[in-house]
């Protein structure tokens, strides 16, 4: 009896979970908060825009542009793997600065459709970043 219970408890927890599915688009945008090159508090940001679509619940393809007040602008595209709901790991290329970075960060749902993002990215000119964003998710019904 006691394992029936368990069983139905899980999956009522997964019925009401706010995971992702395939097919759904999520849209979001974030700054780096710490960034090795950064010499001094607003002297230098960079923010960014993506929008990652949910091939599977694990997998996301992602496309983006990246903005610097240093007048460069980069576009953006990768992927990110969830191996749990509120992980990922991403790797992404940015096109127009010539550079790949990979990370990982940690999403948290705020609401349905909204979540809280934190982000660390090592790239490889050798800079570290942390960033912090929200993101929109649509859903696919």
């Amino acid at each position: 009896m006691k394992k029936i219970i368990l069983v139905c408890l899980l999956a009522a927890t997964a019925f009401f979970s706010h995971a992702q599915i395939a097919n759904d688009v999520m849209v979001g945008g974030g700054f780096d908060l710490i960034k090795t090159d950064y010499n001094s508090f607003f002297d230098k940001a960079q923010i960014g825009g993506e929008l990652n679509y949910f091939i599977t619940k694990d997998f996301t393809a992602t496309a983006g542009l990246e903005v610097w007040t240093a007048d460069q602008l980069s576009f953006v595209i990768g992927g990110r793997y969830y191996p749990v709901d509120e992980l990922f790991l991403r790797a992404r290329g940015l096109i127009g600065v010539n550079d790949l970075s990979i990370g990982a960060g940690w999403t948290k749902p705020i609401g349905e459709k909204v979540r809280l993002e934190a982000m660390a990215d090592f790239y490889f000119d050798l800079q570290f970043a942390v960033r912090i964003g929200f993101g929109y998710v649509f859903r696919k019904n």
